[in-house]
């Protein structure tokens, strides 16, 4: 899994960056590679409405959702499985027809 940098940091060499420093001396200076600042400029550009894409905090927003809805449809699924199991040997309340 690639190591996570925090916003901070992001924000700070994308900074420096946008002031005049050249990606391979800030990549050196930082101890990171040329092609993840070159990705953390273009993010920021899209975050900036520079130029198209999905922003930053909105894609964040949809994986958090995407993982909520994972959650809720194994909720689902388990008391689907319940049912199924419980369901057609319990007993049915008064008045029930089927």
């Amino acid at each position: 899994m690639p190591r996570a940098y925090p916003d901070e940091f992001r924000v700070r060499a994308v900074s420096l960056i946008r002031a005049g420093q050249t990606v391979k001396k800030t990549a050196s200076d930082l101890d990171v590679s040329c092609a993840i600042l070159h990705r953390w400029v273009k993010q920021d550009k899209i975050d900036r409405g520079e130029i198209p894409g999905v922003a930053l905090a909105e894609s964040r927003e949809m994986r958090k959702a995407r993982k909520r809805i994972r959650e809720l449809e194994n909720e689902v699924e388990i008391l689907r499985r319940a049912h199924e199991m419980l369901g057609s040997s319990s007993r049915h309340p008064k008045g029930f027809t089927r």
